[in-house]
Order: structure tokens, then sequence, then C-alpha cells
């Protein structure tokens, strides 16, 4: 089966000249469809840096990154536009916007789909209601808690059906069940959908939740486990 997410040699900088740094060497990684993946390892290890580039968020520099077969070294902003939308994205930073109710935020993710507005609607209403706020659809972000706001990251992202998520540190500032509950769902709802999830965590409460456990360190791979041979 070919791998949904395929690295080859990537290695990226940040600066110029004398100030230019490498900050991911030689990185090799296959991401297979359906797999949930928890990215993990001490901060500035480049896990952040890793999971922009497979996100079309920064441009590939040197070696070699496909997502869906698309190769991303050297594309077009028009090819990473299209590979983008693929992608559902979930921050630590929720990023809604404070003067849109959770179903109005959750409707911007529809907004470059070509599908009707009455399907749009029973979309939204269904993944807010697989996310728990189906009593929260019109509620604007202040009303929200920690928790259900990162719900409605989780609606956002996977309304639109992508065949891929990448989450950045979703659990960094809720508390240990809040942040088991989102990721729980998240699980779940890709795993209804056949969507791969890439998540990058600090959070050690949530490693179980994994089919496969990728540690980084200074900016290289270091290990990659199973989590069924984990828990053994």
């Amino acid at each position: 089966m070919q791998p949904i997410i395929s690295v080859r040699h990537l290695n990226h900088y940040y600066g110029q000249g004398s100030l230019k740094k490498q900050i991911l060497f030689d990185i090799n990684l296959d991401i297979n469809r359906g797999e949930i993946i928890i990215l993990t390892g001490p901060s500035g290890s480049g896990k952040t840096t890793l999971l922009t580039l497979m996100g079309g968020l920064r441009s590939i520099q040197e070696g070699n990154l496909s997502i869906l077969e698309q190769e991303l070294l050297h594309a077009t902003k028009e090819q990473m536009t299209l590979a983008r939308r693929s992608i559902g994205f979930i921050f630590q930073a929720h990023n809604l916007l404070n003067f849109l109710t959770a179903y109005q935020n959750v409707e911007m993710a529809l907004e470059i789909q070509d599908i009707t507005a009455a399907e749009a609607d029973t979309r939204i209403r269904a993944v807010l209601g697989a996310v728990g706020l189906e009593h929260r659809m019109d509620y604007y972000p202040s009303g929200l808690s920690g928790g259900q706001k990162q719900r409605v990251a989780i609606a956002r992202a996977l309304v639109s059906q992508p065949k891929i998520i990448l989450a950045d540190e979703p659990t960094a500032a809720l508390d240990k069940k809040s942040g088991r509950d989102v990721v729980e769902i998240m699980e779940n709802l890709a795993r209804e959908q056949g969507c791969t999830i890439l998540l990058v965590t600090h959070d050690n409460r949530i490693l179980d939740l994994a089919d496969r456990i990728i540690y980084m360190e200074d900016g290289y791979l270091v290990n990659s486990s199973n989590i069924a041979t984990l828990v053994q």
C-alpha cells in the first residue's frame, strides 16, 4: 500500500548565511492510511517544523515529501494549496474567531468545498453533535470552556472530511480528563472517516491512544515504536 505521507532524506534550515541553522536532519518516515501517530520529544526537537512541512505550510528545502502521492519539493503555490485541502489542522491555540458562533466557526471550513448549503448544514450539525456540542452550536467562544473550544476546533478540522489530520499540542491547555476526551473524540471520528492522524504532543497521558509513537530529538527521528509493543 502506498503511504499517505512519505518523507525521504528531509533536511530543513532556518536563517541565512552565518545565521543559518539546521533544524531537521535526514528525516525518513512513512505514514499509512488510517494510522494514528503520536510525534513526541523535547521542546525544540523539530516536531512542529516537521508538522508544518507535512501540512504544506512551509516549502520543502532539501529531500522529498509527498502527501497523497503529491510531491511537495518544488511544488507551486497552487499545488501546495491543493495538498492543504486534503488536510485538517488542529492547534494548541484553537484559533476560533470570537465574533462567530461554534456553528459559524465550523462552517468556515466548508467555504471552499463544492457542496450545497443543505449538505453543509447537515455536516456541521452532525460533526458538532459527534463532539458533544449539539446544544452549544449558537454559543460564541467566550461562552465555551477550554475543552469545548478545542472540540469546536476538532469539528472544524473534520467537517470537510480530510484524508489527514495534523494536530499540534491539542491537549496542552486542557486538564487530564478534557485532554483525553478531545483526543478520543478525534480518534473515533477519524477512524469512522478512514482518516490519518499525526499528533504532536508532550502529553504522556494520551500515548496509549496511538498506533505508533515516533520520538524526535535535536532534529532527528530517534525511535519509532508500535504501541502494542510498548504496553507488553
